[in-house]
């Protein structure tokens, strides 16, 4: 399709730009663009992700000629039944551009693979490790499927009321909803084996006095119960989630809202092709620069496209280290100085408990949730999951989330031309999540020891995270619609735009119901409609 679209024009010297009175860093930031064949597209969206695929859908309904850029390559369920490596048995598929399987058992030797574009990228900042996906469907290929709103206090706590929590309960989540089709696990699933320590988890927080409920996940049920029946290879019921579900159980992105949005005609999606940078160029368009590569990480060819209406949607870090970057290097030098900061992990810390009755701790999927909104330190939930590598019977491995202030901050370092995100792990504000976790752990523990069992807290410990919020919040970076403060149709789309947390739930579902909201006003308002 971009080929109907390709515009070809003569090549603008810095001095010319200067002259039509365009600010102009350097010589060396406009020939990023320069030096290559640019192809002209009414927007772009930058990822393939939770906000990025919406804008997708969007954009097409609205008869805008879109293309979609993705750094991932596309996976596509197989017959077969083997599109993605396992935690068991990792290779090449399961990391991006990593000589080892950046998921693995704490304390083991990393495990050598080839490196190649896979699934899920493992990026070591200062006081933080995070994981973000990589392929057409971004996060939604790798995460575990929770699809969890907010409370309306949670939600306030976080948005301050920039955010309307009536409009997002009424309108945005419920549009989330008819597109992705999550439910709660059906009670013949439950009653399994394979999903013991749900049942067990919901037994804790009742006689605790904590809310212990069913979480809407993004599952399609059948064919876990197909996993079960064993007519589909075991890939939910066994805690393999990191990786991409081979059976496909998991209805991701590229299953719904991409699908109809390339289906529609009005987009297109170029699969790896990693965006470097992004310059202004006369005439309030942008120019985008990527590398096209190969699955081996190798750089086939350089190539700008250039469009009036840019939405990022890489994810917090991508988003935030593009727009930290183009300031630093003047490609948008009227970029504010909320750029690059008010930046959180949602609370994520990881807990172990033992000394419960058996829970079968390596299978299933998550599916259950405890609340404790009145922790007295902050409001904290615990999501309960396998572990896929846990052999101990009476374990249960925990995901706790919470509320933390947007403490992280990006900073370019001009000798790697890279940016690096700080977080204060250390901080009282941060470490309030692992307190708060271990509160409402003793709170379970206390209220459920017996003479049979000593349920006990085994570990507490952050610093690594999968829920990435912030860089470029809403009303400091962004209006409160993401539209990127000093450039017109440059928009910010994903997860960027949230200050550091979702209120104690899992961020895909408000990230996507966000993005609704914005591309929603966007679209209506911004003169990109066709």
């Amino acid at each position: 399709m971009i080929n109907r679209y390709i515009s070809r024009r003569r090549f603008l010297k810095a001095g010319t730009l200067a002259s039509m009175g365009f600010a102009v860093a350097s010589t060396d930031a406009l020939s990023s663009w320069a030096a290559h064949p640019r192809e002209s597209i009414d927007a772009i969206v930058i990822g393939s992700g939770f906000g990025g695929a919406v804008a997708a859908l969007r954009l097409a309904q609205a008869g805008v000629q879109t293309l979609l850029l993705e750094r991932g390559r596309r996976w596509t369920i197989t017959e077969a039944q083997n599109t993605f490596a396992t935690l068991r048995n990792p290779d090449g598929r399961s990391s991006w551009l990593s000589p080892f399987a950046v998921v693995s058992d704490p304390g083991s030797k990393p495990i050598p693979i080839d490196v190649y574009t896979g699934v899920v990228e493992l990026m070591v900042e200062k006081g933080i490790s995070v994981f973000a996906g990589a392929g057409v469907g971004g996060g939604s290929l790798v995460y575990n499927g929770a699809t969890y709103q907010p409370t309306r206090a949670n939600f306030d706590r976080v948005f301050q009321g920039a955010v309307s929590y009536d409009e997002m309960d009424k309108v945005y989540y419920p549009r989330v909803r008819s597109i992705l089709k999550p439910s709660t696990i059906p009670a013949d699933i439950l009653a399994t084996n394979y999903y013991r320590s749900g049942r067990v988890a919901l037994g804790l927080a009742a006689k605790a006095g904590l809310t212990g409920k069913l979480l809407e996940m993004n599952l399609d049920w059948d064919v876990i119960r197909q996993e079960i029946a064993g007519t589909r290879v075991a890939s939910g019921i066994i805690g393999e989630y990191w990786y991409g579900n081979n059976s496909g159980c998991k209805n991701s992105l590229d299953r719904n809202y991409l699908l109809q949005a390339e289906e529609s005609g009005f987009v297109e999606i170029l699969p790896l092709h990693v965006v470097t940078d992004i310059n202004e160029v006369p005439g309030n368009r942008y120019a985008v620069v990527c590398n096209q590569i190969d699955e081996g990480g190798n750089v086939l060819q350089t190539r700008t496209f250039i469009s009036s209406h840019v939405f990022l949607a890489a994810g917090s870090m991508g988003t935030s280290k593009l727009l930290v970057k183009a300031k630093a290097k003047g490609t948008l030098p009227k970029l504010n100085y909320a750029v690059g900061q008010f930046w959180g992990a949602d609370g994520d810390t990881f807990a172990l408990q033992g000394g419960l009755p058996p829970t079968n701790p390596s299978q299933g999927t998550p599916s259950v949730v405890i609340e404790d909104h009145t922790n007295p330190i902050v409001p904290t939930v615990l999501l309960p999951g396998p572990q896929w590598n846990e052999t101990r019977e009476g374990y249960i491995s925990y995901l706790d989330m919470a509320i933390v202030p947007a403490k992280g901050s990006f900073n370019y370092d001009y000798s790697t031309n890279s940016v690096q995100l700080t977080w204060p792990k250390d901080s009282p504000e941060v470490v309030q999540a692992r307190k708060a976790a271990l509160h409402t752990l003793q709170t379970l523990n206390k209220a459920n020891t017996s003479s049979a069992y000593q349920p006990t807290t085994v570990s507490v410990n952050d610093g690594v995270s999968g829920h990435l919020l912030g860089g470029a919040v809403l009303g400091k970076a962004c209006d409160f619609y993401g539209r990127v403060k000093g450039y017109k149709g440059l928009y910010v789309v994903d997860g960027a735009l949230i200050p550091g947390s979702t209120g104690a739930t899992n961020p895909s579902f408000t990230i996507a119901a966000l993005a609704e909201r914005c591309v929603e006003r966007l679209i209506a308002q911004d003169k990109i409609c066709k």
